[in-house]
C-alpha cells in the first residue's frame, strides 16, 4: 500500500532521510559507476566543485578527493538527508534558488535524478542555467537522469508503450512519475511517495541547449550493475556539458 499522502520532494527526503544510507546500497553499482565516470571526465587542474543536491556530501568529498579538489560546496535542502557536513561548505537550499549563488566553479554535479525532482519544465530549465552562469569557462557540469526508454529496467512492454504515447502525444508531462519508497527500519516500516520525472534524450537536449549548454559526451549505464552501455534503451544517462560559448570559440579558432 502506498502512503496516500503526495509529498513534496523535499519533504520527502526529509522522511526517508535516516533511512537513505540504505536505498543507495541497493543501487550502490550504479552509484559507483557514475562517480568512477565524473572523476574520469573532470577537467586537469580543477579547483572548486559545486554538488547540488548533495544529501550528506560523501559523493562529492570522493569525487573532490580524487582530483584533489580544495574547494566543494554543498547544496542540499533536506537538514535530514544533511548528515554531519562541517567540514564544507554548506547552503541549505532548493536547486530553484541557484541565483543566490555567487562564485565560479570548475565542476558541477547534480547526481541520481535530482534534476527530475524538479517541477515543472520551466524550473528544471532555470537551474540549468544558473549552471551555465557558475561554471567556470573550461569547467564541466555532470548531470545523471532517468532515462524514460530505459527497457532493460523498465521492460520491453512498458517502455514501447511510452514511446507510443510519446509519438503519438507528446506532452513534457509524459515524464511525470509517482516515486515510492517503502523501507523497513526495525519494527516500523518507512513509507513515502513523492513526485518525479523520467526523461528523453531529446528532451534533456532541448533543455540544454536553451540553457546555454552542450552536450560534450554522454554514457548510458546500467541500473543494475553500472556497467556502460551501448545502446540508450540499456541504461539511465549521464550527461557532460560545457558552456556553448566554449564550443563557438572552438569552433572558430
Amino acid at each position: 500500500m502506498l502512503d496516500p499522502l503526495m509529498l513534496d520532494p523535499v519533504a520527502a527526503y526529509d522522511r526517508i532521510g535516516p533511512v537513505f544510507a540504505r536505498i543507495a546500497e541497493k543501487r550502490r553499482s550504479y552509484l559507483d559507476s557514475i562517480d568512477q565516470l565524473v572523476i574520469s571526465e573532470i577537467p586537469p587542474g580543477s579547483r572548486s566543485l559545486l554538488d547540488v543536491g548533495a544529501g550528506d556530501g560523501g559523493r562529492a568529498r570522493r569525487i573532490a578527493q580524487a582530483r584533489d579538489i580544495a574547494e566543494l560546496v554543498l547544496v542540499e535542502p533536506s537538514v535530514a538527508m544533511q548528515g554531519d557536513t562541517s567540514d564544507t561548505k554548506l547552503r541549505t537550499m532548493r536547486a530553484e534558488e541557484l541565483r543566490l549563488v555567487q562564485g565560479e566553479f570548475d565542476v558541477i554535479t547534480c547526481l541520481w535524478n535530482v534534476l527530475g525532482h524538479i517541477f515543472p519544465s520551466a524550473s528544471r530549465l532555470e537551474v540549468l542555467r544558473q549552471f551555465a552562469r557558475l561554471v567556470s569557462p573550461q569547467g564541466r557540469i555532470f548531470v545523471d537522469v532517468q532515462h524514460r526508454y530505459n527497457a532493460r529496467h523498465y521492460g520491453a512492454i512498458p517502455t514501447a508503450l511510452r514511446f507510443l504515447h510519446d509519438h503519438l502525444s507528446w506532452k513534457e508531462t509524459n515524464g511525470d512519475v509517482v516515486v515510492a519508497w517503502a523501507i523497513q527500519e526495525d519494527i516500523e516500516e518507512v513509507r513515502c511517495t513523492t513526485r518525479g520525472h523520467v526523461f528523453t534524450h531529446r528532451e534533456f537536449r532541448s533543455l540544454a541547449q536553451a540553457a546555454g549548454l552542450n552536450i560534450e559526451n554522454r554514457f548510458v549505464v546500467d541500473y543494475a550493475t553500472g556497467e556502460c552501455r551501448r545502446w540508450s534503451i540499456e541504461g539511465h544517462l549521464l550527461y557532460v556539458l560545457g558552456p556553448t560559448a566554449r564550443r563557438s570559440v572552438q569552433q572558430t579558432s
